[in-house]
């Protein structure tokens, strides 16, 4: 009898690991160790004699790997390509699909058939047996589950990014907003802390956030969906082959060409006739705005030399017009009313236009049975014009993005060794520049102590021209070692890596200065702006630039041993080390005009009190982030054990018990960390203007200047404004001294169960989040105190507020770069999945997860002003993750040829991170951080309105079967059946000292109103 199971066998002899990361440390150093997309096969043959050959052909490319039966009838098959193969081993025939990074077991028992000619193991005609898929991986403490290509090419989808189908993996969230863009978070945490594998080679954004390197506010894919074979989505317990991952990682494989020539096309098109109105478009009563969204592509992949070489190459295009909704904030909607004319026409509905082209090409060549060699490229360019929220179409941007890599593989076989070599090089830069050169004008109302926005109209902040990209090299080699014995089985993977890249910033010019005009408020007039911000170019500090490269260098080292104890029990014992050197970071050293600034005497202070024993008095020792260019160190304390069992309790894998612990460590942005350089060297200024009526400044601000209205024809006049000479008013950032790499803790503990057809899973996972970064505000009273009256700082207007007024002394405001922010999350993670057969026509797959998340700052902000020290924000309710969120797929071989598809995906409404004024003891109110959660905007089929996100998706295809193999399609997909509003934005109220949120049914929302998405394509 056939014994058909998937598993993993794990880790090694403690003496001989040690020995082998130690001669692998000599031999080689490396970058962002990559987690292998192949598969593996091993198992145990009946009465076979040890030595006798056990062959995998791969059905599809005709390659093939081999191994010999060893004394104990055991054998193992490293580095194979997800997909079927025939097995041959003593004189008995099997076929077997094996997925993306996974671990198979194939038992051959019985009595032996006759014995196979040399080259019977290629003669696949008289095979006729089924080739069973392992769809999960029971024996194993990893939290994930693979998304197959059955799964991909028949679940709804509103966009192509192939990473919306994690969205069904529990724990894992993937949006697209109102503007298109796209993000996959894990946890409660952002998309920063995720990392996405294509082959192994880690895709990962240095200098911007997203996760993916050119994901950040794109509504592009991060790759071509018809590249992708299939991808497993790993939640957490991740082994230590995965590196700068704090969240979820993504482990995917492309496609290769095969022995026949095959290709595909499609085209897939929408546009405003074909979907509903916007709840903006139906609150104004007016025709829906333009919009449409075509993609289009190819993919052709066949052989060069017969089972030997190959070649793939794709390319798909999104052209695509958006709409979305430019509405006030929610706490201050009503003020809308006050705008000019021209500022209001600024507000409604708009359509935001977005191109991109993508490409993936390659080659593969098998000189032996045990080697193969893989060139490849990947390319990505995209433009998007970028408005939305309270900024108006000319108040725009436009982003360009490219991404390009290259990769060069070396995989050879051995008898109990398998060795991956991987050279890749990449270059990946994030351009923004404002769609209209002019003065930016920025109308706000007040709310309390906090300005919020109205509408922002004319051209678009100086902040929103730069240069942010990576680009360099690496080389990593990684070793596995089977079949090594001690008290066990083990299986043991380490590897090391080497990585140059250079990281670049440039982060303003010196153009569109935006004045600030304030609408409703008492104590200023709406005729002229409060004040204003633009680029001016910092005066004799030295050591400064507007553009900042770095060349960083990363190393990574890992172990894994995967060490199978006996038929119940399995442990996975995992160390991995990371190391990243910033010259920028390291070497910057203070300016010694501002060092002198920060020692001199505290102009509002008693004499001899300096502005540093000023801020001392708060609490902030500002020696821990001046820098000396020689008093920082590079982290080197990212050590990062990760442990997990699994114990199957009948040793048939029916019903498997795992768990594990943790430590993995995420990296710093350079977008954050090139600030104290460009700051410094072109910093942007805010002034103030006083009222003419009274001569004060708005909000008690220190100093202000007299309003000329010929201060809007240029901004050389704000520059002459403040002196040529003078740098009063210019922002400083420091960063600490003692970086570390922000980390998360991960524990699971859960069961596996397979039930008939049935995977089930059961886990609940614990997620403890450190040392996020943030930005504070660094200045103080002479009092010490953050909160005082501004007229210790010679404020005009009596009352307690935060002491932006108590700049550096001939500079501006003090910005502190730290750490401290942290996360703690729950999650109970529930899954079924019965795998779509031929045989009973339908597949379906159910993900439930509960979550109770809290940190002590909001997930999407990376500054922190309205306390002190990151150390003073209490701990509230994330805004991260809903309590509750369901998604249940299905697929369905219905009649007439027509498959069937479907998706429903429900939440619970999301808590909302804000400050409401709380009156202490001083008869003064403060700001206070708090949650809210709205309440729901809708029900479903049963009970009330308890739902935050409510969406039914469809899709149906039919299949026309044509001469000589070929085939013709037609598809079409009903996004959000039921036309559902999913808004993302929230009105506030703070009656009484509390927050209360409720969802602004004029804003944007997530996804897409009702949409019909119509596609045809072709396949050879």
């Amino acid at each position: 009898m056939t014994q058909f199971n998937h598993h993993r066998r794990m880790p090694a002899r403690r003496l001989l690991t040690c020995a082998l990361v130690s001669c692998l440390a000599i031999a080689a150093a490396p970058d962002v160790m990559a987690q292998s997309a192949n598969a593996s096969l091993r198992g145990n043959v009946a009465s076979a004699q040890a030595g006798s050959e056990v062959v995998a052909t791969n059905v599809a490319t005709g390659s093939v790997r081999r191994s010999t039966v060893r004394a104990d009838g055991s054998y193992s098959l490293q580095g194979l390509d997800p997909g079927t193969y025939n097995v041959v081993a003593n004189g008995q025939t099997q076929k077997v699909t094996v997925t993306v990074a996974s671990a198979a077991t194939l038992n051959f028992s019985g009595e032996a058939a006759a014995p196979a000619a040399a080259g019977d193991a290629k003669n696949l005609d008289t095979v006729t047996v089924v080739a069973p898929t392992l769809l999960q991986e029971v024996r194993t403490s990893e939290v994930g589950k693979t998304v197959s290509l059955q799964q991909i090419q028949t679940t709804p989808q509103v966009s192509r990014n192939f990473l919306e189908f994690a969205d069904a993996v529990p724990g894992l969230i993937f949006t697209r907003d109102a503007k298109g863009n796209t993000s996959l978070r894990g946890g409660a945490t952002n998309a920063d802390g995720t990392n996405v594998y294509i082959d192994g080679v880690g895709q990962k954004s240095y200098v911007k956030g997203g996760g993916v390197a050119g994901q950040s506010g794109s509504a592009g894919n991060p790759f071509p969906q018809l590249a992708i074979g299939e991808y497993k989505v790993i939640s957490g317990n991740y082994k230590a082959e995965y590196g700068q991952v704090s969240s979820a990682a993504v482990t995917a494989a492309t496609k290769s060409g095969t022995n026949e020539f095959k290709g595909e096309t499609f085209y897939r098109y929408t546009n405003e006739d074909m979907r509903a109105k916007t709840p903006a478009e139906r609150q104004a009563g007016q025709d829906k705005m333009a919009s449409a969204e075509k993609e289009y592509g190819f993919a052709l992949g066949g052989p060069i030399i017969q089972d030997k070489a190959h070649f793939f190459v794709t390319y798909e295009a999104k052209r695509f017009d958006l709409p979305v909704t430019i509405a006030p904030d929610g706490a201050v909607g009503g003020a809308a009313s006050l705008l000019p004319a021209d500022a209001a026409a600024g507000l409604g509905p708009a359509s935001q236009p977005f191109e991109q082209d993508l490409i993936f090409a390659k080659i593969d060549f098998e000189p032996t049975d045990n080697d193969r060699i893989e060139l490849t490229f990947q390319d990505r360019d995209e433009t998007q014009q970028q408005f939305s929220g309270q900024t108006a179409p000319e108040a725009g941007r436009e982003v360009v993005n490219t991404d390009r890599r290259y990769a060069l593989r070396w995989n050879h076989s051995g008898e109990r060794y398998y060795n991956e070599v991987l050279l890749t090089h990449e270059d990946s830069f994030n351009n923004p520049t404002p769609l209209t050169l002019a003065n930016g004008i920025t109308y706000t109302a007040p709310d309390g102590t906090e300005d919020r926005t109205v509408v922002k109209v004319g051209g678009a902040s100086a902040l929103d021209s730069q240069v942010k990209g990576q680009k360099g090299w690496s080389i990593e080699d990684n070793l596995t070692l089977d079949g090594l014995q001690w008290a066990g089985d083990h299986t043991v993977k380490m590897g090391v890596k080497y990585k140059e890249i250079d990281l670049y910033a440039s982060d303003a010019a010196q153009i569109n200065p935006t004045f600030t005009y304030s609408l409703g408020d008492a104590d200023f007039p709406d005729s002229i702006p409060y004040k204003a911000q633009f680029v001016k170019p910092v005066t004799g500090v030295s050591g400064v630039s507007g553009e900042v490269r770095s060349k960083s260098k990363q190393i990574g080292l890992f172990i894994q041993d995967d060490w199978q104890v006996n038929d119940h029990l399995q442990l996975n014992l995992g160390l991995r080390w990371d190391y990243e050197k910033t010259p920028s970071y390291l070497d910057f050293v203070t300016p010694r005009e501002v060092v002198d600034a920060i020692y001199s005497q505290d102009p509002r202070a008693a004499a001899g009190q300096t502005y540093a024993d000023s801020l001392a008095l708060g609490g902030l020792d500002i020696s821990d982030y001046i820098s000396t260019g020689k008093n920082r160190k590079a982290f080197k304390d990212a050590w990062q054990p990760r442990l997990g069992f699994s114990y199957d309790i009948n040793a048939d894998e029916q019903h498997v018990i795992h768990g594990g612990a943790g430590r993995s460590y995420d990296r710093d942005l350079f977008d954050n960390l090139q600030l104290e350089t460009t700051k410094l060297a072109l910093p942007q200024p805010t002034i103030y203007f006083r009222n003419p009526a009274t001569g004060s400044c708005i909000n008690g601000q220190a100093a202000c200047y007299d309003w000329n209205p010929n201060l809007l024809n240029g901004i050389g006049n704000l520059q002459t404004l403040v002196g040529s000479t003078s740098n009063a008013g210019l922002e400083v950032d420091l960063l600490n001294n003692n970086l570390k790499a922000p980390y998360s803790d991960q524990f699971s503990l859960g069961m596996s169960n397979q039930v008939g057809e049935w995977l089930t899973d059961a886990t609940i996972a614990r997620t403890l989040s450190y040392d996020g970064f943030a930005f504070t505000l660094g200045n103080r009273y002479p009092t010490g105190q953050f909160f005082d009256d501004p007229q210790l700082c010679g404020g005009s207007a009596p009352g307690l507020s935060q002491a932006w007024s108590c700049n550096v002394p001939g500079f501006g405001s003090l910005i502190i770069g730290q750490q401290g922010i942290k996360t703690r999350a729950t999650q109970v993670l529930l899954s079924a999945q019965k795998p779509f057969t031929k045989e009973s026509g339908w597949g379906t797959s159910v993900a439930y997860t509960w979550t109770t998340a809290r940190h002590n700052r909001d997930i999407n902000e990376k500054y922190a002003f309205d306390r002190g020290l990151i150390e003073d924000y209490p701990t509230i309710r994330s805004n991260g993750a809903p309590r509750h969120r369901l998604v249940v797929t299905g697929s369905y071989a219905g009649f007439w040829g027509i498959t069937f598809g479907g998706k429903v995906t429900l939440a619970t409404p999301t808590a909302v991170n804000d400050w409401y004024n709380v009156l202490q003891a001083s008869g003064y109110n403060l700001p206070t951080p708090g949650a809210a959660v709205p309440n729901g905007n809708g029900k479903f089929l049963l009970g009330g309105k308890i739902f935050g996100y409510r969406s039914v998706d469809l899709q149906a295809t039919k299949t026309f079967k044509m001469a000589h193999d070929t085939e013709l399609y037609a598809r079409i997909d009903i996004i959000n059946v039921f036309n559902f509003d999913n808004f993302s934005t929230y009105n506030y109220t703070k009656p009484d000292g509390k927050l209360l949120a409720s969802y602004n049914e004029t804003g944007e929302i997530i996804g897409t109103p009702r949409q019909v998405k119509a596609e045809v394509g072709f396949r050879f």
